[in-house]
């Protein structure tokens, strides 16, 4: 199959060329709209309680809108007793409530409440006002508006003492996309140029550098223009450019290291070109496409997580790992033969002397190793172990406003709501409470007014805001019967304005906005959720119901869809793994080695995790701040890349030793032999591997800087502990029961003679 492969690629090697290039040129014009075309959402369960009340308050609701967005303004020279602080804070949001690029649907805050009514939205210092204003702009939209806004208006009023911010999950996330951006691009800038020198001193010539080189830039491209194409029908969350960035550039530029080291290999044997090539997709396109198989499957088992931003990080991985697989199975072999030996030219002094000395010391090692394998296993395992110990106390949630840096003006407005207004204010808990009949009409009333006296009675509440202190004062014994159209119209304007941004115009539904004492995503204001919930759950029924939305009720909700999906999609990914390595080598134990030994990796790296980013030892070093938690979908995602990423290097090494091994060498030998001759281009990939994802731990925002810190740290560990250590002790343990297969003779048959070696001048003139 490999040799007509090789065939086929020869003779038809311009046309495929050219349609690789035809396609990189339409994929790179349509990537150019990608990062407009991402959102920041996709962190709603379908069917959860946080989607259901999200949706249940885009419509029917005065002041709110498909998006909202509060306004926080601070006048630095004036107070609110000031005469001329009214009137600032008034430009301000007429500014903003005239902004054609809003939609404004509504405001109601400072400027429209009166008496003690105003004090909910004037801060402790007397400086700052809040204004929630309804957007008639989806999420999306709103997510490439609002930054825009938000730089025009921070940059008008700096300088007359004004400063303003436009809090809400749009703005937070425009932010953070422009972040990502500007992230990907210092990744770009800092990860591009050190791959390229990597690639020059693992090759030592520079034809070879730049094909590996382009080859994983031109993958990635393809894979933009793909998702651009995709995102303009479909949700693509914005965390999907940065993580088929990194997965992408590691992944082919490995790929392509593989295939270009095995071709040079084959022809300084003296094979001709085409036997060089075929030799080449036999063994390292066999690699290779395994690998990319491997991947694949892994990854597809997270779509059984109901979460987009899931759906849509592994979507991109899947598409990126795919085009790398082609570009160096299809696209690099044909550019190989173009090259034939011209794929060494640009030679740098040194490899030859170099290269077989490093291939002495790593034999010394492997043996070294072997001879003692118990306690050399032994002692990887409880470093392993040891490393594991701080994952036992692994927490995670959705991000929030922490995840951008405390300069932004979205982060600034996030934490003086936090200081001026309470810890909770920024990330109410919302219940919305339906009534299948108007709440002025029905005894359902009384349910849904003890609801809301028994949630405010609840500890960590600081306080709840609704339209029933208002109601009260206008009817004390009935307060839902001022909804009544007699008495409603005699409400002050001002009022009536504050009971419909908490009463739907049918005068069915009820929101109350339930203010906790700490973070959205601590554990105590989680278990006060818990408490919300049951309280709603109590009052149901009657023909009422209640939901329960808001920040931390969206990351409870998508944490629990993860948790509850996670051992399937670990079973998954575990029986593909399997699978595919017993297909590959015709045995059954190595697969379940290479697992138990990812395993040992994962966990190491889980609790590396937990010390830098949950408990802040060396947090600093990445200029990341201490958040107390994970980012949910990144352990996630971490099993799922790096159980494919560490498979890539079993397959390679084991590839290899298979060679020796069915060559007639005995088991120790042949291990030796196979780390000896892979550990330089494995230890070369891995480099390349820590590098891509360094640049992203350290230029990313907060999750993408945990997924890259992970993922560089897994590659270290297992290039190094797992590679070099464990798996030659493992492997001199198991001996001849390494290829045990049922119903086959645990040594396999004898490989096949050398194909015939061709003078180099036959070489340099065959076309």
């Amino acid at each position: 199959m490999s040799q007509r492969l090789a065939e086929a690629i020869r003779r038809f090697r311009w046309p495929l060329l050219g349609l690789w290039l035809a396609a990189l040129a339409v994929a790179g014009v349509a990537a150019l709209n990608l990062p407009d075309r991402l959102s920041g959402g996709g962190w709603y369960v379908p069917g959860s309680e946080s989607k259901a009340a999200a949706e249940s308050l885009k419509s029917g609701f005065a002041s709110r809108g498909a998006s909202n967005v509060t306004v926080v303004v601070r006048d630095d020279r004036h107070t609110s007793g000031d005469a001329d602080f009214d009137t600032r804070v008034r430009g301000v949001v007429g500014e903003v409530t005239g902004d054609p690029r809003l939609a404004v649907s509504g405001s109601y805050g400072w400027l429209d409440a009166t008496g003690p009514a105003r004090d909910r939205f004037l801060g402790a210092d007397h400086r700052t006002v809040l204004t929630s204003v309804g957007l008639r702009l989806d999420d999306g939209t709103a997510r490439r508006v609002l930054p825009s806004v938000q730089r025009d208006l921070a940059g008008r009023h700096a300088a007359d003492g004004l400063r303003v911010s436009l809090v809400s999950a749009g703005s937070l996330w425009g932010e953070v996309n422009k972040l990502s951006e500007d992230g990907l691009r210092d990744a770009e800038m800092l990860t591009l140029p050190l791959i390229l020198l990597v690639l020059l001193w693992l090759y030592r010539g520079v034809v070879a550098a730049v094909v590996s080189f382009v080859v994983g830039v031109t993958a990635t491209v393809c894979t933009f223009g793909v998702l651009s194409v995709l995102a303009k029908n479909h949700e693509l969350s914005i965390f999907v450019e940065n993580a088929a960035t990194m997965i992408g550039l590691g992944v082919s530029v490995d790929y392509s290291l593989f295939v270009i080291s095995r071709y040079a290999d084959e022809l300084a044997r003296g094979r001709d070109r085409r036997a060089a090539l075929a030799t080449t997709l036999r063994t390292s396109g066999e690699t290779v496409l395994f690998s990319g198989i491997i991947v694949i499957l892994a990854m597809s088992s997270l779509f059984l997580i109901d979460l987009n931003v899931i759906h849509s990080i592994a979507l991109g991985v899947i598409v990126v790992v795919g085009f790398a697989v082609l570009a160096s199975t299809l696209v690099l072999p044909a550019v190989l033969y173009l090259l034939g030996d011209r794929v060494t030219a640009g030679r740098l002094p040194g490899r030859g002397r170099d290269r077989t000395s490093a291939e002495r010391r790593w034999r010394r090692l492997a043996l070294r190793i072997m001879r003692r394998p118990v306690a050399f296993l032994a002692a990887a395992a409880i470093a392993l172990v040891a490393l594991a110990v701080p994952a036992l106390h692994l927490r995670t949630f959705t991000p929030d406003a922490r995840i951008v840096p405390a300069s932004s003006p979205v982060r600034w407005g996030y934490d003086t709501v936090r200081e001026q207004f309470g810890q909770g204010t920024a990330s109410p808990m919302q219940v919305v409470v339906h009534s299948d009949t108007p709440l002025p009409d029905t005894s359902a009333a009384d349910r849904v007014l003890a609801l809301h006296d028994r949630i405010a009675r609840l500890p960590g509440v600081t306080r709840v805001d609704s339209a029933l202190d208002a109601l009260r004062a206008a009817s004390p014994d009935r307060p839902f019967a001022a909804l009544s159209p007699a008495t409603y119209g005699l409400l002050p304007p001002d009022v009536r304005k504050g009971v419909d941004h908490f009463v739907s115009a049918d005068r069915r539904t009820a929101v109350f906005e339930v203010v906790p004492d700490d973070y959205a995503a601590s554990e105590h204001t989680r278990a006060l959720l818990d408490a919300v919930r049951a309280e709603a759950g109590r009052a149901a029924g009657g023909g009422v119901t209640a939901v329960v939305g808001g920040e931390t009720a969206e990351g409870v909700d998508a944490n629990a869809v993860i948790q509850d999906h996670l051992p399937d999609v670990v079973a998954i990914m575990l029986a593909v793994v399997y699978l595919l390595l017993l297909v590959t080598f015709r045995s059954v134990l190595l697969p379940v080695k290479a697992i138990v030994l990812n395993l040992l990796s994962i966990g190491a790296t889980y609790g590396v995790l937990v010390l830098v980013f949950q408990y802040g030892v060396l947090a600093r070093l990445l200029g990341a701040e201490q958040v107390g938690y994970l980012q949910n979908f990144v352990p996630v995602l971490l099993i799922a890349t790096l159980f494919s990423l560490s498979t890539d290097y079993e397959v390679f090494l084991l590839n290899r030793v298979r060679e020796e091994y069915r060559a007639g060498a005995d088991n120790t030998t042949s291990v030796a032999t196979g780390l000896a001759r892979t550990a330089p281009l494995i230890s070369g990939a891995a480099l390349l591997m820590i590098a891509v994802f360094a640049a992203f731990a350290f230029t990313g925002i907060l999750p993408i800087q945990q997924l890259g810190f992970g993922l560089a740290l897994a590659i270290a560990l297992d290039a190094t502990i797992i590679r070099l250590v464990a798996v030659p002790a493992a492997m001199r343990l198991m001996g001849r029961w390494n290829w045990w297969l049922p119903g086959r003779s645990v040594r396999a048959p004898a490989a096949a003679p050398e194909p015939r070696r061709v003078p180099v001048s036959q070489r340099t003139s065959e076309q």
